[in-house]
């Protein structure tokens, strides 16, 4: 009998995270998602995991604030080992974020540190923590932006901690090869959701804008990239690895 695929997904509770974690889940493979705050949406997401046939929870976990992994780890491996027997999983997808949009003159410390804690240190020093436990032949895969690649003023705090990532998935895909563990980034472009206040979904002008600069004519929808994150998380794509993958409709070509 084949073995059970487990996924880890941080920032599973809505938008582009809930549209991957079902998309995941749709695949065959059980998930442990994380939230932030909303413990409801995140349970109703476990729930829809669960109507597909698959094993689901949600635990809190604030990726910004690396003091908080022990307890996160030890939650997890706990949960693993009363539902599968073994505290090890098989992919990886930090996914958990905020925007930031600021002119590089008005930029804070503050705020410079909460974009670094959230998209860089919080998912290198996870990763790290979570290491020992991800399988032989599993994936990572850590969600970049199409900003680490075309430039657009108020977003260099953003774009470029993005563009870190980027750079350290390309480093672990070499240092991980021995393990055949695959590393791989995924850099959305503008998505209709609630991400930044759901400017792009909301905003008129700045929907006609988006649309305007994608040569498919209009911005993305979770739909357009959950599917590509969850592909990763399967055996078809065993042969993709230290690959940026950008999932734009065609932005800045």
């Amino acid at each position: 009998m084949e073995q059970t695929k487990i996924a880890i997904l941080t920032g599973g509770s809505r938008g582009l995270g809930k549209n991957t974690a079902l998309r995941i889940a749709k695949n065959g493979t059980d998930l442990v998602i994380t939230y932030h705050n909303n413990k409801e949406m995140a349970d109703e997401v476990v729930a829809e995991i669960q109507k597909l046939g698959r094993k689901a929870t949600a635990i809190q976990l604030d990726v910004s604030n690396t003091k908080e992994f022990p307890a996160f780890v030890e939650k997890l491996t706990t949960y693993l080992k009363n539902e599968y027997q073994s505290p090890k999983f098989d992919y990886l997808i930090n996914n958990a974020g905020t925007g930031g949009h600021t002119s590089f003159e008005n930029a804070t410390e503050e705020e410079f540190d909460a974009l670094v804690n959230v998209h860089y240190k919080g998912v290198y020093f996870l990763t790290q923590k979570l290491l020992p436990y991800l399988n032989d032949g599993g994936s990572i895969v850590n969600i970049s932006s199409g900003l680490a690649r075309f430039s657009h003023p108020d977003t260099s705090m953003y774009a470029s901690v993005k563009g870190a990532i980027d750079v350290v998935s390309r480093i672990l895909a070499v240092e991980l090869g021995s393990r055949k563990i695959k590393v791989n980034t995924v850099a959305p472009g503008a998505v209709q959701t609630d991400f930044n206040g759901g400017i792009v979904r909301d905003n008129e002008n700045v929907n006609k804008w988006v649309s305007d600069l994608t040569a498919l004519g209009r911005p993305g929808v979770p739909d357009d990239i959950g599917g590509v994150i969850a592909f990763l998380c399967t055996e078809d794509a065993r042969w993709i690895n230290g690959q940026r993958i950008e999932v734009t409709g065609g932005m800045h070509l």
